[in-house]
């Protein structure tokens, strides 16, 4: 019977790659001159630094910019509130999300099973969401339905068997 897994995965080095080239930047450019921003990438989260809350929307801007252009979604990215820091500095964290949750999953099931297909079904199986179907068209339509939808985070189709 044909199947694929729905996934949430983060590319990591493609996520280090995008923050060294950001702080590349950050120490280069005439605007962050003299304000220590940076990025630091820590285990499943980002910590954004900076002298000023303005500053710091623009080290996101272009943490983000560098993001897009490695191919990382910016749906992975949950941002938490701007703090104030010692000195009257700024700061940020920034989680990285990975893996589908069993509240997501159970959104992607009710989905699935809003599509009315015939024969399609789908199961959550740890952080993955298993969708078998009689038909590969079946399965062809589930994937550019969930492309066309927003559910708040990245999603890769991978294992598709037939």
């Amino acid at each position: 019977m044909p199947s694929f897994d729905v996934a949430s995965e983060l590319d990591i080095q493609e996520v280090r790659n995008a923050v060294d080239q950001a702080n590349r930047e950050a120490g280069t450019r005439f605007d962050f001159k003299g304000t220590d921003s940076g990025v630091e990438l820590g285990d499943g989260e980002l910590l954004l630094r900076s002298s000023s809350e303005s500053r710091l929307r623009a080290l996101v801007e272009v943490l983000e910019e560098k993001l897009v252009k490695r191919g990382v979604s910016l749906k992975a990215l949950d941002y938490g509130k701007v703090e104030e820091a010692s000195a009257g500095r700024a700061r940020q964290k920034v989680t990285l999300k990975q893996g589908i949750t069993a509240e997501k999953a159970k959104e992607l099931n009710r989905f699935v099973k809003d599509l009315g297909l015939k024969g399609v079904s789908s199961q959550a199986q740890g952080d993955q969401l298993r969708v078998t179907a009689k038909k590969r068209d079946d399965l062809q339509a589930v994937i550019s339905a969930m492309r066309e939808a927003d559910f708040g985070v990245p999603l890769q189709f991978v294992n598709f068997r037939s």
